[in-house]
């Protein structure tokens, strides 16, 4: 990570002239792009690091320059290197509309939010995909009858069967040539975002920008807007989706000088949600099921219930006699069960108790009295108290986590302790326990365990919505009698 660092602080000064005063590592999202923070006195900007896939980045420059030079909401293309190994763009900052919903539920300002959305879409779609070249998608320009057969594909192969439910297959794949050919019906000429979900929608000083559009392709309107209602994590309320489904169609007819038959385009609109829902369904079991990124798989649940109220409560007007039954299968509440988290209600009584202490002062006494929980030795990992410049900061300044996320085994260390720890936590949950104890040791209190404690607090409450109680033995101790601590 400290080449990457470096390497990107050259890409900067190679277009600046001067290096950066600050590099943030932003968090990954489900792909293998890098994102950072530069600072340069007030100007911030974001890099994307992306070598491993060029065509990725090249689709992402490209789409982006013609968007924003018909000012559509996107963010501004400002240097690139001649490789497009990465790229630097405008700031839209951290605020997603996902972030807005989660933290406002639905109030009145984010339907509004999604209303300015559902325009800026139509407006994104028909009028940044007129002249729009193409040529520069990742794998298919257009979301044809073979690229809607691959994601239903997709879904059998890495959903489906890791499951282990059984089909005909022949059936089932009758069935999907079926629902393809269905889709290709309607006109396959607008641009297609292909991810459009609040994650990738930024909000800045109320308005919204879109990001992650590097797969888009030339396809149908209804599926963006599927996509966007649909979205099974933000699980909108229905009444919402009927209600922006008829602005967006007001809007797009709008643009489209009023050419666009309602009904015909509702009727379509529905398969588009199925397709998208399985779609979805099949990347959840390929990051989840797969390669077991824990987002994902708890984000199963979301998936199947989505898809249930869908079969329960919508028609598609053709027969699809094997695929219904798999879906009605799938949405069994036992399979829904399997994948849902245990999460901590108001009246749980478990209180995670987390500690950092010096192995100098020895290991921390479990005050709850079950004489159990789990110790984690953090010595193994590079000791950020050895070099000077962090002789006085701890676990909790940017600096050393930078430091520990970068240049250690940090982040490895810590995704096995969540493995471990979430096993107790989930089974405490479910019996009633009050108490679990997590200590974490290093040589002196101050930055590793320090930072190992925070991160699983986090973790826990992101998860689990489960109470903790972190305390930083020797740290608090150091305030206590005003004393450096030993390192």
């Amino acid at each position: 990570m400290a080449e990457i660092l470096s390497e990107i602080s050259e890409f900067y000064k190679s277009w600046k002239q001067q290096e950066p005063d600050e590099v943030i590592t932003l968090k990954q999202a489900g792909s293998n792009r890098m994102y950072f923070r530069l600072k340069s006195g007030k100007q911030s900007l974001i890099v994307t690091y992306n070598p491993g896939n060029v065509p990725e980045n090249n689709a992402f420059v490209q789409f982006s320059r013609h968007f924003y030079s018909k000012q559509l909401p996107v963010p501004q293309i400002l240097y690139a290197d001649q490789q497009l190994k990465q790229y630097i763009q405008s700031d839209l900052g951290d605020v997603s509309l996902y972030d807005i919903m989660m933290k406002e539920g639905f109030s009145e300002h984010v339907f509004e939010l999604y209303k300015k959305t559902c325009h800026q879409l139509a407006k994104l779609q028909i009028e940044g995909g007129r002249n729009l070249d193409y040529s520069n998608c990742i794998a298919t320009k257009s979301f044809d009858k073979q690229a809607i057969y691959s994601d239903l594909l997709y879904f059998l192969y890495y959903f489906v069967r890791g499951l282990d439910l059984p089909y005909d297959k022949n059936a089932l794949l009758n069935d999907f040539d079926i629902l393809s050919s269905y889709l290709m019906q309607e006109e396959q000429k607008y641009f297609m975002h292909r991810d459009c979900q609040s994650r990738n929608v930024m909000v800045q000083d109320d308005r919204v920008y879109f990001i992650d559009y590097q797969g888009g392709m030339q396809g149908a309107l209804q599926y963006d807007v599927a996509s966007l209602l649909w979205q099974a994590r933000a699980s909108l309320p229905f009444e919402w989706r009927e209600q922006l489904l008829d602005y967006y169609f007001e809007q797009a007819n709008h643009m489209l000088g009023n050419t666009m038959d309602k009904n015909h385009f509702m009727d379509s609109y529905d398969g588009f949600v199925l397709i998208r829902m399985l779609q979805t369904l099949g990347a959840y079991g390929y990051r989840g099921l797969f390669e077991r990124k824990h987002y994902f798989i708890s984000s199963i649940p979301f998936g199947l219930k989505n898809l249930k109220w869908f079969l329960e409560n919508k028609k598609i007007p053709i027969r699809l006699p094997e695929l219904q039954k798999v879906l009605i299968a799938l949405t069994d509440e036992k399979i829904i069960r399997r994948f849902e988290t245990v999460k901590a209600g108001p009246e749980c009584p478990l209180v995670v108790q987390i500690r950092s202490f010096s192995y100098k002062c020895g290991i921390p006494d479990d005050e709850s009295g079950n004489g159990g929980g789990f110790v984690f030795d953090c010595r193994g990992i590079l000791n950020p108290g050895r070099l000077e410049e962090f002789k006085t900061k701890t676990g909790r300044d940017k600096s050393v986590q930078e430091f520990l996320i970068h240049k250690t085994k940090m982040p490895s260390f810590l995704q096995h302790v969540y493995s471990l720890v979430d096993i107790s936590v989930e089974d405490y949950i479910a019996r009633g326990f009050s108490s679990l104890t997590v200590s974490f040791g290093c040589t002196g209190g101050q930055h590793r365990s320090v930072y190992a404690a925070d991160k699983l607090a986090d973790h826990l409450r992101e998860k689990f919505n489960v109470e903790t109680v972190v305390h930083h033995r020797e740290q608090e101790l150091k305030q206590w009698n005003n004393t450096p601590a030993t390192i």
